[in-house]
């Protein structure tokens, strides 16, 4: 079983979700957490990159493992931007056919990519941001950037924003957590849900406005033209 402190003595164990990290954690340490988090953000499904911050910041918290929390935090940081450019550098060079064809082995999908790049061809690098909280998509971010040939300054600036925020989230609630993550990160995770149901409801509505006052004016627009053109008509005919 997975304890954590340093030295003898009782020791209490990390949380269920988060025990298949005690082993890794404890052989290699700062290099368990940049590698999960480098190949995650590269687009390799992999432990979820908040469960090794989660753990790392706990483990730091008793100086398990020799464990420090402001390193965790910078680890987590370099690994999750240098993965998600890699993974940019991937999808701008070997583009869309490559990146399907050998994406069936990481569950990407044609239809996947489709609707990823439709939202970050509308909303550009805010999405690279938002990205980061999204279990799935926050894998395949850089490699969609890539392909939609986002230019590589924005995609850098958005993806160390948002890399920024996410691991200090993570890092800070593993922190201050401890042991009693397993109910907060169910709570997040669950809450976090209802919030994401919400901005879709708000988006799909702010977009149906546009489209309904799009048509609108194009209906107007036809009208005022069918109009004229029939004044035109009649002011013709009576000059003959």
């Amino acid at each position: 079983m997975g304890i954590l402190a340093s030295g003898p003595g009782p020791v209490t164990p990390l949380p269920g979700f988060l025990n298949s990290l005690t082993g890794p954690l404890d052989h290699y340490g700062y290099w368990a957490i940049a590698l999960l988090l480098l190949l995650e953000n590269i687009g390799v499904p992999v432990v979820p990159g908040e469960f090794a911050m989660i753990s790392g910041a706990i483990f730091a918290g008793t100086g398990r493992a020799g464990l420090n929390i402001a390193v965790v935090a910078v680890v987590a940081f370099v690994a999750s931007v240098a993965g998600a450019e890699i993974g940019y550098l991937i999808g701008r060079f070997a583009g869309r056919e490559l990146i399907l064809h050998y994406g069936k082995y990481i569950m990407i999908k044609p239809h996947h990519l489709d609707r990823a790049e439709a939202v970050v061809d509308r909303y550009g690098g805010i999405v690279v941001v938002i990205a980061r909280f999204i279990v799935g998509l926050r894998e395949a971010i850089g490699i969609i950037a890539g392909i939609t040939q986002m230019r590589w300054l924005t995609f850098t600036v958005f993806n160390v924003i948002g890399a920024a925020i996410w691991v200090a989230t993570w890092v800070t609630i593993g922190d201050a957590a401890g042991y009693h993550i397993d109910t907060i990160y169910a709570d997040i995770n669950r809450y976090s849900l209802y919030v994401f149901s919400a901005l879709v409801v708000l988006v799909a509505g702010y977009i149906a406005w546009r489209v309904i006052r799009r048509r609108r004016r194009g209906g107007s627009g036809a009208g005022a033209a069918g109009a004229s053109s029939s004044a035109r008509e009649n002011s013709k005919a009576q000059g003959a």
